[in-house]
């Protein structure tokens, strides 16, 4: 019988981990200050980290913890306490891929999950057993797996072994994450959090005869950006992905805003949910509002990965870069009598035609007939960083909806 999925999204602050939970999410994973692989993100102190399980526990959901860089010998004398710390925080797993890393949460954290990172390559199902036996309770698979080898790992290990994929956001050119470049050419570790997207640069050709000149390599007249891969997005296929028997639907992201965290997460518990309301079905559909949802924030090119074979795991060859079409304008804090009362984190103005995304997963119309500033007063726009304002709205917005308007400068 099939396991209701989880749906898991990135928190790459505390902020951020209560976007994704008020907004859908089963369970979030994020990072200590230190042996997380995301360096840009804040992170969290083991304070924060505290609050964030007390948060999701009370709503009766997961927090997990990477512990997946690989630790120099310098860094493990501080590695217990920090395991320490994540346990008495109450974290609910360790997302781990070193095999010290794991005997030592094993050791400071015996009653404590662990769940092997995709940073370890799980690609078939003698290494997903292997890792069973040493003790993890999932394992989160490689991102170069078809639906099919997933089928086969599934049909191969023990039925308490969890499985967890992938299912949307940034798609690494590099086998698992394993990847030199960044290192190589910017001394940014992408295997320590610190990857500073080298294959995302524009490349030239230098031919050794030929000193001096820089040469074109040719997909067109742009330049070629040769190892630019698309995005992944699942969500159109949502319902073959879980019964190839993954338990765990990941959302890539953990440096990204807790708006992109917010909206995304939306849309994948709308998939989600679809899907659950009949999972026997053989023509399960993406429920157009959760399509939409996927345009409204800031991404590159969709491809549906490796999940139906190489051949469709896309690259685009000019610099397409994001595609941007909405931008993120104000939070609401609170609404009534036909007025909420919101936050800036992007200027728009009077006359403008903007959206409301509720944490429900509503999505409200809104044309702006007028704001006022903090003191009640009638302003054209919302031009100052963070400025309390109200804006009129006949429909009830909830705490924490999310403002955005289309992008003037793509429209």
């Amino acid at each position: 019988m099939l396991q209701k999925p989880e749906l898991l999204s990135p928190a790459g602050d505390l902020e951020r981990l209560q976007y994704a939970i008020r907004y859908g999410a089963d369970a979030v994973y994020c990072a200590l200050t230190e042996f997380g692989m995301r360096g840009a993100p804040a992170n969290f102190t083991p304070e924060q980290l505290e609050q964030g399980c007390i948060f999701a526990h009370a709503r009766a959901k997961k927090v997990y913890l990477t512990m997946n860089t690989l630790p120099t010998n310098e860094e493990l004398d501080r590695l217990p306490q920090a395991i320490r710390d994540a346990r008495a925080a109450g974290v609910d797993a360790f997302i781990v891929a070193d095999l010290g890393v794991l005997e030592a949460v094993k050791k400071y954290a015996p009653e404590v999950d662990v769940h092997i990172s995709t940073q370890m390559g799980i690609t078939n199902y003698g290494a997903a057993n292997a890792c069973y036996h040493l003790g993890a309770k999932r394992v989160v698979l490689a991102r170069e797996l078809s639906l099919q080898d997933i089928a086969i790992i599934r049909d191969n290990t023990p039925p308490e072994l969890e499985i967890e994929a992938f299912v949307h956001g940034a798609m690494c050119m590099s086998v698992s994450g394993r990847c030199l470049l960044s290192n190589y050419l910017a001394a940014r570790d992408g295997n320590r959090g610190q990857c500073a997207q080298a294959c995302r640069w524009k490349y030239y050709l230098h031919e050794e005869n030929r000193p001096g000149q820089l040469l074109e390599i040719g997909e067109n007249e742009k330049g070629s950006y040769i190892l630019n891969a698309d995005d992944l997005c699942a969500a159109p296929f949502i319902d073959l992905v879980c019964k190839a028997g993954v338990d765990s639907l990941k959302i890539e992201g953990r440096a990204k805003t807790h708006y992109y965290v917010a909206s995304v997460t939306s849309a994948y518990r709308q998939a989600l949910d679809a899907f659950l309301e009949n999972p026997e079905a053989e023509d399960y559909e993406l429920p157009a509002r959760a399509a939409e949802e996927l345009t409204r924030t800031s991404h590159r090119h969709y491809s549906p990965g490796f999940y139906f074979g190489r051949e469709y795991a896309r690259q685009h060859y000019d610099k397409i870069g994001y595609i941007r079409d909405w931008e993120f304008v104000g939070t609401v804090s609170e609404w009534y009598d036909g007025i909420a009362y919101c936050q800036q984190r992007g200027k728009f103005c009077v006359g403008d035609d903007i959206e409301a995304l509720t944490p429900l997963g509503d999505v409200v119309s809104i044309h702006v007939e007028w704001i006022k500033n903090e003191e009640g007063e009638l302003v054209p726009d919302t031009r100052h960083p963070m400025m309390k304002f109200r804006i009129p709205t006949e429909t009830p917005l909830p705490p924490y909806s999310l403002l955005r308007m289309k992008n003037k400068t793509t429209a």
